[in-house]
């Protein structure tokens, strides 16, 4: 009688074959999530597409009028940045920490996407300060402004993160399309928000759409 030697080895390859053929957690794909506060009512989009992680957050008009007056602005300056379509946006870097990995945001490569085609650009903080040249803002409220309004453009190294108001330059309750874009290690990425709403007035007022 022949024998043959014991061995793990077809053992071995049966398990790796049947590893092969379960199916395997998909990667995480770019998507936005859609949340409503329950206490507020108010409306947020988080887009995710690691490393990157994009929060847009309404902001009511009042709320917005009463932060900027309890800094400097005058009731019509206020006004007049409240009704510009405010989100609170905050901006994440996910990669780990040690990884060489970096996320750029510059909202000078955002777009309002409207209807027929059109677009145009949202408005950003130099836009504001540039409109204040005479010197009707103060300087205190000015500073104000400049800090708690999101950066134009800044990279994120693994574990920054940054918040600040941004506006896109519409009326209260308009809905649009928001055109945004990144880069990860210098490579362009972008995505199309769709249905995004400015808060209106009052949030039991219908929401209007972009022309």
């Amino acid at each position: 009688m022949r024998l043959f030697p014991i061995t793990t080895r077809p053992f071995a390859s049966a398990v790796l074959l049947l590893g092969s053929l379960l199916p395997q957690a998909p990667a995480a794909a770019l998507h936005v999530e859609h949340s409503i506060d329950p206490e507020t009512g108010l409306e947020g989009w988080k887009l995710v597409d690691a490393p990157l992680e994009l929060e847009l957050i309404q902001r009511l008009p009042d709320q917005t009028r009463g932060f900027f007056i309890a800094r400097g602005f005058t009731p019509d300056q206020a006004d007049a940045i409240a009704r510009a379509c405010v989100f609170q946006t905050i901006v994440r870097n996910t990669s780990p920490a040690g990884s060489d990995t970096s996320v750029e945001v510059d909202l000078r490569r955002w777009h309002l996407a409207g209807k027929g085609g059109s677009s145009r650009p949202i408005r950003v903080k130099e836009d504001w300060l540039r409109s204040w040249q005479g010197g009707e803002v103060t300087t205190a409220a000015r500073v104000a402004f400049e800090w708690s309004t999101f950066p134009t453009h800044q990279v994120y190294r693994p574990g920054d993160y940054n918040w600040g108001m941004t506006t896109l330059g519409v009326e209260p309750g308009t809905t649009l399309d928001l055109a945004v874009e990144w880069r990860v290690n210098g490579e362009i990425r972008s995505y199309r928000i769709e249905s995004l709403r400015c808060a209106p007035e009052e949030l039991t007022k219908p929401a209007g759409d972009i022309p």
